[in-house]
């Protein structure tokens, strides 16, 4: 799995993108795909093991497109990038180094601005970011984090993420104890709603297993469950874990882990997501993890992302102007496989100004509850909402959404 480097100095940090079981999930997912009809509708009605969604969000509503903001801003926040964000979203992500420069550590940072955000929107629930395999400076409890924590190869050799920083080995119990503290303390400290775990399905790429062996790669990866349903613990129940991620149907078990409440889908149509039977197993992970308990964050792109050759050094302006103009895709793809509690994230990045921040036509319009799930013929489908008529087609990559 390649993994993407930068993130704009720390905050661009795409995750890996594991082959791992990538076509046993995709046969299984085909396998749906031509199953007879009673058994998609079957699919489409099984029932949630817990109703989760509506417990951590109980004032979710389909007027709008539920949006999830999900960035990062080392500087200090303006009172319109503020006003932005909470009247357009009620799910925020915060990330690594977001406040650093302004308020001396991400963790005072993210307090900070979840304060003012609240004081505009009392409704909006705001995620604390930790990376949960990627030791991520900028943090003030890094402090405390102890050396012997590390990962270490087979060798004995520092394990790293691709960028040179130093991965922790939650398979090392303490650690566990320390991550989940971190996160529980910076919750409640500033009065935040819950938790994005990020960089889950690096655990499991190959090139980790030929530095660890497999034993150790899988006691590494049931370190990290046991971790987060720690943290859940120590947070409350009424606290959120959203984590990063599954896709192209691939990592579903993370839905079967405890300390997780919410899953992303990080890199839709991006990347090395992109065949229609990929989109096809996304969006019906979708429903999978509502059938579960749990909910979805889709993120969708514009077609490109911020460090792409042939956009990295055009203006802002024209990158905005372009995502615009692409947004019909993603969010149409989105609305065929949105279930209670999921959210639209949309950008071609992770910084404040990488398309997150920035409105869209679309979203503002009036959509109104789906009158029943989506049908499906082939690699198209289509979907009614109060507001909106949806059609897909995932192997043309043409979509239409007719606003009412």
């Amino acid at each position: 799995m390649v993994e993407i480097m930068n993130r704009s100095s720390v905050l661009q940090d795409g995750p890996s993108r594991a082959n791992v079981n990538r076509r046993d999930a995709l046969r299984t997912f085909t396998a749906l795909l031509l199953a007879p009809p009673a058994a998609l509708h079957a699919t489409e009605e099984a029932k949630p093991e817990s109703n989760r969604a509506a417990e951590l969000f109980p004032g979710f509503n389909w007027d709008r497109v539920p949006v999830n903001i999900h960035f990062g801003k080392r500087g200090p926040m303006t009172d319109a990038e503020l006003d932005f964000v909470a009247s357009h979203s009620e799910l925020v992500a915060l990330e690594k180094s977001h406040g650093v420069e302004a308020h001396g550590s991400t963790e005072r940072g993210i307090a900070e601005t979840a304060r003012q955000l609240k004081q505009r929107n009392p409704r909006v629930k705001v995620l604390f970011y930790f990376n949960a395999f990627v030791n991520w400076p900028g943090y003030a409890a890094l402090a405390t984090y102890r050396p012997e924590w590390t990962l270490r190869s087979v060798q004995g050799d520092i394990v790293k993420h691709p960028s040179g920083t130093p991965r922790p080995d939650p398979s090392h119990p303490e650690f566990r104890e320390w991550w989940s503290e971190v996160v529980a303390q910076a919750v409640k400290n500033g009065h935040l709603d819950g938790l994005f775990a990020d960089a889950l399905p690096q655990s499991r790429s190959p090139a980790l297993t030929r530095l660890l062996g497999p034993e150790k790669q899988s006691a590494v990866v049931d370190g990290l469950r046991q971790m987060l349903e720690l943290a859940k613990r120590k947070m409350g129940p009424a606290r959120i874990v959203l984590a990063n991620g599954i896709r192209a149907g691939q990592h579903l078990d993370f839905l079967d882990w405890a300390g997780i409440d919410g899953v992303m889908i990080e890199h839709f149509d991006a990347f090395e997501s992109k065949a229609p039977e990929q989109l096809k197993a996304d969006l019906d992970s979708m429903t999978l993890a509502a059938a579960k308990g749990k909910f979805v964050a889709l993120k969708g792109w514009p077609g490109f992302a911020w460090m792409d050759p042939e956009v990295k050094d055009a203006p802002r302006q024209e990158k905005l102007r372009l995502a615009r103009e692409r947004i019909t895709f993603p969010l149409a793809c989105f609305l065929i496989g949105a279930q209670p509690g999921c959210h639209f994230c949309y950008a071609w990045g992770y910084t404040e100004s990488a398309g997150g921040l920035d409105s869209y036509a679309e979203l503002e319009r009036p959509l109104g509850p789906p009158k029943a799930q989506a049908i499906w013929s082939g690699w198209t489908a289509s979907r009614e909402f109060a507001h909106a008529s949806v059609w897909i087609d995932l192997e043309t990559k043409q979509a239409r959404i007719d606003w009412k």
